[in-house]
């Protein structure tokens, strides 16, 4: 794929880069408190999260395949990053986004990133939501202080841990932590230039530090003093043994963030009017992930809510998102004794309102009201994930996703026996001619329509055999409106096929759309069913019929109507 820098610099001066500047200077601003507290919440170290907003936010702007995408940690994956700490410990969550970035680097390298664009809506909003559940009820320790708690991966023992040690409630910290909150909710209406969660740390830290310190846990109580520079560059240990135990984990990484980052990306199309490019978008995920880690960064991803910030700030080019993780490294080194001093009460409400704003609750009440079967691949994928994991719910998401599309094709398929109809001059055959004393022995007409898929391919089959309880000399198909044909759809008409020629009789198809005549051609079965019995109308191929028949069969059947399949074959 080719990187051509070109395109999206063209006709950039000096005006547009203030626009940038300004554009760049907000976000990373924006970006410092949710890069700590996403780290925080993720259970490593909150310059972790600083380390990537830095090194994934430059490599994702440049890189990636939106104009606007500001890249960093995001709330969506907090709990698999967790459960990853929990499980496999810090160094190897860093393999295992470097693992994730490879993954991420081959699917754009190989043009998937519109098969990330498939995935169902519900098993979207069901995880999502469920993401946020377990971000809010994550931070409720911290908003209220308590102390001496044991983190599980499970959502119930956690919800008992809350339960058990609700007594070591802290009233300084619920006081820091509704200061922020009210901060952050009032900041917008009021100082609408300004970042609530920024306004929001910085006062509740001041209030926290000068009327009752050492009152609240503290990043720096807590995690210790935040260093003012990034680590020396670390390459991952890597073993077949280890890759194996990893690549389960990588792979929800790099689903998840390929999910995430392209939504992000359509978001920021929508505000902007430009296109990103999805293939380039994933290439430049991948790459950003493969190195952030080498620098102790946590797995990265397009984020929607600040990439909407860069756009609504003015931002004329990718430009925005580099100045923003330039800002956040000089932050870094230039303030970071002072950010030890921020309260673990005062990171619990920005994670509380950005778990609140991705929970998608009213796409989840909608989809819910309809009371489908989509409704129950929701409601299915939301409670696996909190209750679960993410992996789970998005496996079992897709299957019955899976299984209800198929479903659905299946009531679509319409396998009809046919008989010209003189009557309507549009419709030159019709299933209602068929009955008792109206019927041909000698040539059955079928109108087949649908998808000729793995999952209706039996059903059809089956449909055509059973219903013809006496042996005819011709079967005609009319295909014209079968789109598709699979593999499987291919193999039961090729059973069709030769039970008739076992028999001596003959299969005609008539005006068989070019993908089912592609998969034909590519199995040979066309040269089975034979190229002269293939008719673009279906006239041809009833004239065709009689014409094999040579006429005097179908004479000598009182039955029959006659005249009316020369009616149609003289139409055509």
């Amino acid at each position: 794929m080719k990187f051509s820098f070109s395109g999206r610099f063209q006709g950039y001066n000096g005006k547009k880069f203030q626009k940038d500047l300004i554009s760049g200077l907000i976000v990373g601003i924006v970006a410092i408190p949710l890069g700590m507290a996403f780290a925080i919440a993720s259970g490593v170290k909150p310059e972790y999260g600083l380390y990537t907003t830095f090194v994934a936010g430059i490599l994702i702007s440049l890189l990636g395949g939106s104009k606007f995408q500001i890249g960093g940690p995001t709330g969506a994956f907090i709990p698999i990053l967790f459960a990853i700490v929990m499980q496999y410990g810090y160094e190897n969550l860093l393999i295992a986004g470097f693992m994730a970035g490879v993954i991420l680097l081959f699917m754009g390298i190989f043009k998937l990133g519109g098969v990330i664009k498939f995935i169902p809506r519900p098993v979207t909003i069901g995880f999502t939501t469920g993401i946020a559940v377990t971000i809010f009820t994550g931070q409720i320790a911290n908003f209220l202080g308590l102390h001496n708690l044991e983190k599980h991966q499970d959502f119930l023992a956690n919800m008992k841990e809350l339960g058990i040690h609700i007594s070591t409630i802290n009233m300084y910290s619920v006081l820091t932590a509704v200061i922020c909150l009210v901060l952050i909710l009032l900041t917008p209406k009021l100082l609408p230039q300004i970042p609530g969660s920024l306004v929001g740390i910085l006062i509740s830290t001041v209030i926290a530090s000068l009327f009752y310190p050492d009152k609240v846990a503290t990043i720096g109580s807590t995690y210790g003093a935040i260093p003012s520079s990034l680590p020396n560059i670390h390459f991952p240990a890597l073993s077949i043994e280890l890759i194996q135990s990893l690549i389960k984990p990588a792979f929800v990484i790099a689903m998840l963030g390929g999910i995430e980052s392209l939504l992000s990306a359509v978001v920021a199309d929508g505000m902007s009017g430009s296109r990103h490019n999805s293939n380039r978008e994933l290439i430049g995920q991948g790459i950003a992930n493969m190195i952030t880690p080498l620098f102790g960064g946590i797995p990265a991803t397009g984020a929607i809510a600040r990439t909407a910030t860069n756009i609504k700030s003015g931002a004329e080019s990718p430009f925005s998102g580099v100045i923003h993780g330039i800002v956040v490294l000089l932050v870094l080194i230039l303030f970071s004794p002072y950010a030890s001093n921020i309260p673990l009460a005062s990171m619990a409400p920005i994670l509380m309102v950005v778990a609140w704003n991705m929970s998608e609750r009213r796409e989840f009440a909608h989809v819910l009201k309809t009371k489908t079967a989509e409704s129950f691949v929701l409601l299915i994928t939301f409670l696996l994930t909190v209750f679960t994991d993410l992996t789970t719910a998005v496996e079992v998401g897709l299957v019955l996703s899976g299984i209800i599309f198929v479903k659905h094709m299946s009531e679509l398929l319409i396998t009809a026996k046919v008989l010209p109809d003189p009557s309507d001059k549009n419709e030159k055959v019709a299933a209602h001619m068929v009955n008792e004393q109206h019927y041909c022995p000698q040539i059955s007409i079928y109108t087949v329509e649908g998808a000729l898929f793995f999952g209706v391919a039996t059903m059809f089959e089956k449909s055509i055999m059973d219903e013809i309880h006496y042996k005819p000399k011709v079967l005609i198909l009319k295909m014209g409106n079968v789109p598709y044909m699979d593999t499987t759809g291919e193999s039961n008409l090729s059973s069709i096929v030769k039970h008739f020629n076992k028999h001596g009789g003959t299969v005609i198809i008539s005006e068989l759309q070019n993908q089912p005549r592609q998969m034909l051609k590519k199995t040979r079965l066309d040269d089975i069913i034979g190229q002269e019995h293939f008719f673009e109308k279906t006239g041809d191929a009833v004239s065709f019929a009689l014409a094999k028949l040579n006429h005097s069969q179908c004479l000598g059947c009182k039955h029959f109507a006659f005249r009316e399949c020369h009616q149609l074959s003289r139409s055509k």
